[in-house]
């Protein structure tokens, strides 16, 4: 199998025939081996029904339903781990995204690339809710993990299987992968794809995402920093923590010497030390709970996700 298409969905049945249909499309031109896994992430509104319609008729269509929402990063990986290809390239479901590009992004993986990111250059979305959010977005993202894209939000990406065999995915972390595989050495590049106004349904995402992005990057940016070193992490952390207990207990013996202030009334020492603590305590718990969270799903070899249907799959 040469190229896999991952499409997650949710509620999208309006959507549904019309992307098929521009899929095969694009797919049948290139003359190459292919299949397209489509993922039911749950919906309510009977695009499974529409989805098993058009699998039995095509066994290059493959349907994996979760049995509810369990997100778009979930559903994803649950498409990544059923995909055969030896290129994955996933998409949005909404129509937005345009698979007369997935011959590009093709040719610029046979360049030599690993992965190769859609760039949404001229976007069709509100400016203030979706396009502002995500150019500070992306500009944080680039800062802090050193891979430098335009539009890491752009599902449409291509990557070589092997690639993504080293990345498991959790929380919203589908986004980060570029900058995940840079890390093991992945050749990164980016390409400017099309982008349509989505025609029907409304879209799932929007500025509440932000907050769960930013502390998705904060454990992207731990993982690439500090997974195997972590006490250079906490260690410093624990040094600018003891000076600062040892300035503001020097201040308040300073204050009990010099200006005769008693001790019992200067909560300056302890509103430090207290805060302090807990703000690194905190963190600590946060992101040993992303490391605990990994040793349970990884060792079990346990996914993030539970299967109800599969549609022409072993």
């Amino acid at each position: 199998m040469e190229v896999s298409i991952v499409v997650p969905l949710y509620n999208e049945r309006d959507n549904v025939e019309a992307l098929y249909s521009a899929l095969k499309s694009a797919l049948e031109a290139m003359h190459c081996s292919y299949e397209i896994v489509m993922v039911d992430d749950g919906s309510s509104d009977g695009s499974y029904s529409v989805l098993s319609r058009l699998a039995a008729d095509d066994a290059c269509l493959k349907i994996i339903r979760l049995r509810r929402n369990f997100g778009q990063t979930a559903a994803m990986s649950a498409g990544f781990d059923c995909a055969q290809g030896d290129i994955i390239i996933p998409m949005d479901g909404d129509l937005q995204n345009d698979p007369a590009d997935i011959p590009r992004l093709l040719d610029k993986i046979h360049e030599g690339y690993d992965v190769v990111s859609g760039w949404r250059r001229d976007r069709k979305d509100t400016v203030v809710t979706r396009k502002i959010p995500s150019m500070l977005a992306n500009a944080l993202i680039s800062r802090l993990t050193g891979v430098h894209l335009h539009d890491y939000g752009c599902t449409l990406k291509a990557y070589r299987r092997e690639v993504l065999d080293g990345i498991n995915l959790y929380g919203e972390m589908h986004r980060f992968v570029p900058a995940l595989a840079s890390q093991f050495g992945a050749r990164v590049t980016e390409l400017p794809v099309n982008h349509f106004p989505r025609l029907h349904g409304v879209s799932k995402y929007g500025i509440s995402r932000t907050l769960r992005v930013i502390l998705d990057l904060m454990t992207v940016k731990f993982l690439m920093a500090y997974s195997t070193k972590p006490i250079q992490l906490f260690g410093k952390w624990g040094v600018y923590t003891i000076l600062a207990g040892i300035g503001t207990g020097s201040m308040t013996l300073y204050m009990k010497l010099f200006e005769h202030f008693s001790m019992n009334r200067n909560p300056l020492l302890i509103l430090t030390a207290f805060l302090l603590f807990m703000g690194v305590q905190f963190i600590v718990l946060g992101l040993l709970g992303e490391l605990n969270a990994r040793t349970y799903f990884e060792s079990q070899g346990k996914p993030i996700y539970v299967v109800k249907d599969r549609i022409n799959l072993d």
